[in-house]
């Protein structure tokens, strides 16, 4: 018996139809993978700027640029400063996407406005030192020498720096007369007042000391007078480019980010 030729062409018809929605439907399956492979793998991309304490001038300029490689569309401008005045620029409305002060009183003026996006995290410490003239000509040895030694290069009373000096200070029951005390805008500048010869010794963080190298003379504080200063990070919530803010954030926080700061003699935060 000879095939209907209508049933025929009916059959092709419909096998026809299944094949195209089975096509339909592996080309739907495979561009909603394609798109969430996109998304999820999309590069960083973009600019932030980082507010950051003094004292991570060096190690934060080797961790930008170490993020930008890893990241080649992304760009990280950094404004250094003393915390007290990045915070007061921040509440002010200047921009930023990421601050890292060398201290959590300036952090928490920032929390307390609601400014900073979910939880700061502390990502690395610093201690106090003494530094003098190349040589100590003056024979320093404790904080209870500074007092008659000359003048003594401080930081600003209300930036961080200035305050764990205080704090040191009166911790070993020593004060020094205002008169012998120069001080500096931030710890940078306090460090230049002794390697200028401004001072004859003054009193910065380890890291500070680390880096002027032969410049200055290290004078161990006791830990027991000692001041351990406290770094936070945090994402500024009005950032324009807040995923980069983010990734920056954890890389800092991550391994990579973590070695450049021992390598430049901060001290890991657990």
């Amino acid at each position: 018996m000879k095939p209907n030729p209508r049933l025929l062409l009916a059959a092709l018809a419909a096998a026809a139809l299944v094949l195209a929605g089975c096509g339909a439907s592996s080309t739907t399956s495979e561009t909603s993978a394609a798109g969430s492979a996109t998304t999820s793998g999309a590069e960083l991309s973009g600019k932030i700027t980082v507010s950051g304490g003094t004292s991570l001038t060096e190690a934060f300029t080797k961790i930008g640029k170490d993020f930008s490689a890893a990241h080649p569309g992304v760009e990280v401008a950094f404004n250094f400063d003393s915390s007290t005045t990045l915070s007061t620029q921040i509440l002010a409305g200047a921009p930023a996407d990421v601050f890292a002060p060398a201290d959590e009183a300036n952090m928490t003026k920032l929390t307390d406005k609601n400014l900073i996006a979910g939880e700061p995290q502390v990502f690395v410490r610093n201690e106090l030192v003494i530094v003098t003239k190349p040589g100590n000509p003056k024979g320093i040895k404790t904080l209870a020498d500074l007092p008659t030694a000359g003048v003594i290069s401080l930081c600003g009373e209300k930036v961080p720096c200035g305050k764990y000096a205080a704090e040191s200070l009166q911790k070993a029951g020593v004060s020094i007369d205002e008169s012998n005390i120069t001080r500096g805008q931030d710890v940078g500048a306090t460090l230049t007042a002794v390697t200028e010869g401004d001072a004859v010794a003054g009193i910065v963080y380890v890291t500070d000391a680390k880096k002027a190298g032969g410049a200055v003379e290290a004078v161990p504080i006791p830990a027991e007078v000692n001041v351990i200063a406290t770094y936070p990070i945090g994402v500024i919530a009005a950032s324009t480019n807040i995923d980069v803010a983010k990734a920056f954030m954890a890389y800092v926080l991550g391994d990579e980010g973590q070695a450049v700061l021992a390598e430049y003699g901060f001290v890991p935060a657990a």
